[in-house]
């Protein structure tokens, strides 16, 4: 069994995840859409795929696409996931899912009432940290989970710059001053992909930029942001509290690792730094660093690559750690690419598996709402002076 597949984007990282799907020995065809046509037509001359469409309206008019997959901007994303849910498609979108309440209210009511499949590519959900401590829970070896931190420390120095110029044309400046807490699921998911609990309040403070140079200005932001660094407390149902880092002017090696994450229980306890990672107790403590570590699937200076800043190719390059279990995968992958630390075989995998078996995805959308929204919330919080709000939720997703 197979299904159709639209991609919605051409840019720097659609094209990495068109060759998993088109690998997938659950998927067919394989579509792109972009609004510069010139790029859609060059990546599917590149991959060989099944053709282009003139515009996203057009895809989802077609019988020929089931499925559509969305790596535009990321604040475009919940208006784009409504439409596709609504034209019969099922939809893998980049994060974030969205970036107000009342965007992700409406892809879960649409999901709900279409009963279509629906993920977001998470890929924290697949980070070696985040998958260890899994199983570390799973196990009750942290005894009372209590605390967690999650960061995503990503200058701005460190090839985001030329991403934002590539993606934002003559006025790149206005979209690079994204406020970095509504881009908060790979911090936040990291955390909440191995505790299984939700953030129910937050108390968030930013930063205010001092670069001057017309990136994180008010005046030039098209959200009127000024905030390059933030930082949020959360408090979670059940007991217990996590924080998390959003960094973008930071001296920090984000090319060697650019998401983290630390776990505090009554029995033990892990910690992941640039290059080393401890799990430790009450006895002592053991260096965890070579079973988190992901091995190269590809080199840097693959000609694929050319095309983006050398400090962000270490996202497209990085294979599976020992930790993951590619057991469950299809061998098609396993001489293909992989990135970010090894998630994106899994997360092409838990979705075409979602869609051809009708049940629910891992990261689905009420999963996706709590790696989500809790960021939108923290932004408001910082706006606010630090003020402790609210997280509203909207329960776990229904039996499939």
């Amino acid at each position: 069994m197979t299904f159709s597949l639209g991609i919605v984007g051409a840019g720097q990282f659609s094209g990495q995840f068109a060759t998993l799907f088109q690998a997938h020995p659950g998927v067919g065809d394989v579509y792109v859409t972009d609004l510069l046509p010139e790029r859609a037509e060059r990546l599917a001359a590149a991959q060989n795929l099944a053709g282009t469409f003139p515009s996203y309206d057009a895809m989802l008019e077609s019988p020929d696409v089931d499925a559509v997959a969305i790596f535009t901007q990321r604040w475009t994303h919940g208006p784009l996931v409504v439409q596709g849910l609504n034209a019969g498609k099922h939809v893998y979108s980049a994060v974030p899912m969205a970036i107000t309440t009342e965007e992700i209210a409406a892809i879960i009511d649409t999901v709900r009432a279409t009963g279509l499949t629906y993920m977001m590519g998470e890929t924290s959900q697949y980070n070696p940290a985040t998958v260890h401590a899994r199983n570390q829970i799973a196990e009750g070896a942290f005894g009372r989970l209590f605390y967690a931190e999650g960061d995503y420390v990503h200058d701005m120095d460190l090839g985001f710059y030329d991403a934002y110029r590539y993606s934002g044309g003559e006025n790149w400046k206005a979209t690079a001053s994204y406020p970095p807490l509504l881009y908060p699921t790979h911090a936040v998911g990291g955390v909440l992909g191995a505790w299984q609990t939700h953030a129910v309040s937050v108390s968030a403070i930013g930063v205010v930029d001092e670069r001057g140079d017309g990136v994180f200005d008010k005046d030039v932001s098209q959200f009127g942001n000024d905030v390059s660094n933030a930082t949020a407390l959360f408090e979670v149902a059940g007991g217990g509290s996590f924080r998390t880092n959003e960094f973008r002017r930071v001296g920090y090696p984000s090319h060697i690792r650019e998401s983290r994450f630390r776990f505090f229980g009554t029995e033990a306890s892990m910690e992941q730094l640039a290059t080393v990672a401890l799990w430790q107790d009450k006895k002592g403590v053991r260096d965890i660093s070579e079973l988190l570590e992901p091995k190269p699937s590809m080199s840097p200076d693959d000609p694929s690559l050319q095309h983006i800043a050398p400090e962000l190719r270490a996202a497209f390059t990085s294979g599976s750690a020992p930790v993951h279990d590619r057991a469950r995968l299809p061998r098609e992958f396993d001489t293909l690419h992989n990135g970010h630390e090894g998630s994106h075989h899994f997360l092409v995998d838990d979705f075409v598996t979602a869609v051809n078996s009708r049940t629910l995805p891992s990261v689905n959308a009420w999963v996706a709402a709590r790696y989500t929204l809790p960021g939108i919330i923290a932004h408001e919080s910082a706006r606010q002076g630090g003020a402790r709000l609210e997280i509203p939720d909207f329960g776990d997703a229904p039996e499939s």
